[in-house]
């Protein structure tokens, strides 16, 4: 009896290192897919004979999403690594509990920097009249999809950062 427990619970520490490892890359490619679209966000129009370009860098929300996204990639990383070495150690579970607060910040990061962004992007595709702001994404359509398709990334990966909290959660609570 004693054996299978220990069988079982080796076979859910398994699982479990699996699953972040292979969310830790999930996030890190999420992140760095994300921060590239936007980095490289750009284009250029005539309007009414006035030549008018649009790149992320005007945007202090679209600069603070791409940092979160390049913070989120970077400490992925860094945490893949350092799961990797806890994982294949075995060591106790209580060292679990600083990845979890690990993977709670970068998901609040992430989450900030989406939100902030999709805030600009929203003003950016449908304007706003109370305020006179008018849409420009009918005029940036290549620029407004690039940086569309880079937050819904973000999201996805704040699931993933979302998963990894949760499961790291699990694993610091078994100490």
């Amino acid at each position: 009896m004693e054996n299978t427990v220990s069988q079982s619970l080796h076979k859910t520490h398994k699982l479990s290192f699996a699953s972040q490892i292979l969310l830790r890359v999930l996030a890190t490619g999420g992140s760095l897919a994300a921060t590239w679209l936007v980095l490289t966000s750009k284009q250029t129009v005539e309007v009414f004979g006035i030549v008018v370009d649009a790149r992320y860098s005007y945007s202090s929300a679209f600069k603070f999403f791409a940092f979160a996204n390049i913070i989120s990639c970077a400490f992925s990383l860094l945490s893949f690594f350092i799961v990797f070495i806890l994982g294949y150690k075995a060591v106790n579970p209580r060292n679990y509990f600083f990845i979890f607060l690990h993977d709670l910040i970068l998901t609040t990061l992430l989450m900030a920097g989406c939100a902030a962004a999709t805030a600009i992007g929203y003003v950016g595709k449908y304007g706003n009249s109370h305020t006179g702001w008018i849409a420009i994404c009918d005029h940036f359509a290549k620029y407004c999809d690039r940086i569309m398709l880079s937050i819904i990334i973000s999201f996805i990966c704040i699931l993933f950062y979302l998963l990894l909290t949760v499961i790291s959660a699990n694993v610091s609570r078994k100490s």
